[in-house]
């Protein structure tokens, strides 16, 4: 491709509707346009990158035994109906009806519709195991797109679901979906891990969550490096240990005024006690009903192992209003003791005491609270988020944490839509049962983004070889200058012969430019032509990723841009 020709709008500016580097520099570089607020148009240089990206998953799907399909993106609400979904998944869904007033919507995601599908055309034991997959536009009204490609209304997936006759038939297909992952994400060049994570509204039982690390990720993981336990601190377990002040005498319980102290920090520090021995209290709803939520004043609660706990639906935190109404204080003076609701306590309160708490009452605390003595009956559960320095629920050894932004995800659906869909067979003995299904994700569009929030430097996008939009620009120093221009097209109709993907930059501007534009699309090879090298016989190389340009006899650059690419 010649670069004259190449529709490759690039900006010398940072767009200031750009917070995240690969918004930044996608833009900058002229990958990708904004139509509306999470909707982007992708311009040639991104559609490259995209369909390597969706060349290596079909591979790879292909050869684990996928095949794959196309399904509609306006679905019927009837089917989301049959499986409880219409309801449940909330204002995200795009929602829409036609003349008729029939309604549809725009397909977030495709269970209900692949189940129809094969509940449809496989009625019998011998058509399964079956794993059917898609590359297809997704839909879902992000109540605040943000971040480029990272949170969209319309992106990209590939999205698969399994078939299988019974439990162990899903946990083979998951065992190879996992691996099949894992050659994927390899194969794309990232840094990246799998953590173990929570199914959200997919349902299901099990899941994991494939991450590439990267600083600016959403995503925290806590992982252990004594053993093999990595997990979305949404999904991570906390140890069940014993605080280090469990075992006090217990002290009498007395009553404290603590004026316009609310916050933990201003308790703390009023009272001279460590957070650690503040009982934090909150009020949520559950689905419309009060509970109270305790856990460590320096924890936070994870709602949603909450939500799972308590069995929710929705789960809304109270406002100060509502406080004062149900408990008589405000946040910051709420405590447990003596409340007339459901609590669900995180499993370390139940180890507190000489603790500090809200006595109910605004401006007051009650201190040396013991938990067995003085509080009400309560549910323990793991409710808080694990941090870095806590301990690993599989070996004891302290956790650490990374960033990571979530780019495929896996899932154990079990019986969640073939009995909500009826989706049954006949197995060998004549009986009638349900399908048990599996679902596996790669978000397409988010892995570009992703590969570049882990690959860059100040001067644009390092590509990973494997999914650059092109693998080598040839850049003739002055394309007016006869000689340095035959050299750099016979170069570059060398390395097309070779099947290696090139740019010609024919373009007439100043080295420097071609230069900068080289580095921001983040071409990995850079092969310079200019009248130093005709006097040498030699060819500027620079690899994208190294500092360093390196002199090559221009009879040899093309092979060794080969052995480079090999490598």
């Amino acid at each position: 491709m010649k670069a004259s020709q190449l529709f490759f709008p690039t900006l010398r500016e940072v767009p200031s509707e750009a917070e995240v580097i690969s918004h930044q520099l996608l833009l900058r570089a002229g990958f990708i346009r904004k139509a509306s607020g999470g909707v982007y148009s992708y311009l040639p240089l991104a559609y490259r990158v995209l369909k390597k990206i969706m060349n290596i998953i079909r591979e790879e799907m292909d050869n684990s035994g996928g095949q794959e399909i196309m399904m509609p993106i306006i679905q019927p609400k009837e089917l989301w109906e049959q499986s409880g979904r219409w309801e449940l998944y909330g204002d995200e869904m795009f929602r829409l009806s036609d003349r008729h007033d029939r309604f549809f919507a725009l397909g977030p995601t495709h269970e209900e519709m692949i189940t129809t599908i094969v509940k449809n055309d496989i009625h019998s034991y011998r058509g399964l195991p079956l794993l059917l997959y898609q590359i297809q536009n997704k839909y879902r009204d992000e109540i605040r797109p943000r971040f480029g490609l990272m949170r969209g209304r319309e992106f990209i997936m590939k999205d698969a679901y399994s078939f299988d006759i019974d439990g162990g038939g899903l946990e083979s297909m998951y065992q190879v979906m996992m691996q099949t992952y894992n050659r994927i994400f390899a194969r794309f060049k990232l840094k990246f891990r799998m953590v173990e994570a929570d199914s959200g509204a997919i349902g299901g039982n099990e899941s994991h969550e494939f991450m590439v690390l990267a600083e600016s990720g959403e995503n925290e993981i806590v992982y252990c490096s004594a053993c093999d336990y990595a997990a979305n601190v949404e999904k991570a377990e906390a140890a069940d240990i014993a605080l280090e002040f469990c075992n006090e005498e217990e002290l009498p319980l007395e009553k404290m005024s603590t004026p316009n102290k609310r916050t933990i920090e201003e308790v703390s520090k009023f009272l001279n006690v460590k957070e650690n021995r503040i009982i934090k209290s909150l009020l949520y709803f559950a689905d419309s009903n009060p509970i109270m939520v305790l856990c460590r004043g320096d924890r936070d609660i994870n709602e949603i192992k909450l939500k799972n706990v308590v069995g929710s639906k929705e789960l809304t935190l109270a406002d100060d209003g509502t406080a004062n109404q149900i408990l008589g204080a405000s946040f910051g003076s709420l405590g447990p003791k003596d409340v007339n609701l459901p609590i669900y306590a995180d499993l370390e309160v139940k180890y507190m005491q000489n603790a500090v708490c809200g006595a109910n009452e605004n401006g007051y605390h009650l201190i040396n609270v013991n938990q067995k003595r003085d509080l009400s009956d309560m549910f323990f559960a793991d409710l808080r988020n694990v941090a870095a320095g806590d301990q690993c629920p599989n070996c004891s050894q302290n956790l650490f944490s990374i960033r990571g932004i979530e780019v495929g995800q896996i899932f154990k659906l079990g019986l969640k839509y073939s009995e909500a869909l009826d989706a049954n067979f006949l197995d060998s003995e004549g009986n009638t049962r349900h399908m048990i299904m599996g679902c596996y994700g790669i978000g397409v569009s988010r892995t570009m983004a992703a590969a570049v929030e882990q690959n860059y430097d100040d001067d644009g996008i390092i590509w990973p070889l494997s999914i650059a939009p092109y693998q080598a620009i040839v850049i003739p120093v002055n394309v007016k200058n006869e000689e340095q221009m035959q050299t750099a097209v016979l170069i570059y109709e060398e390395l097309l012969v070779l099947g290696i993907e090139a740019i010609l930059d024919d373009r007439d501007e100043r080295a420097g430019v071609k230069f900068k534009d080289a580095d921001l699309i983040g071409i990995p090879l850079r092969i310079t032509i200019g009248p130093k090298s005709l006097q040498s016989n030699q060819a500027e190389l620079k690899v994208r990723w190294e500092k360093e340009i390196s002199l090559v006899p221009i009879a040899g650059i093309v092979e060794k841009v080969k052995t480079i690419l090999e490598t």
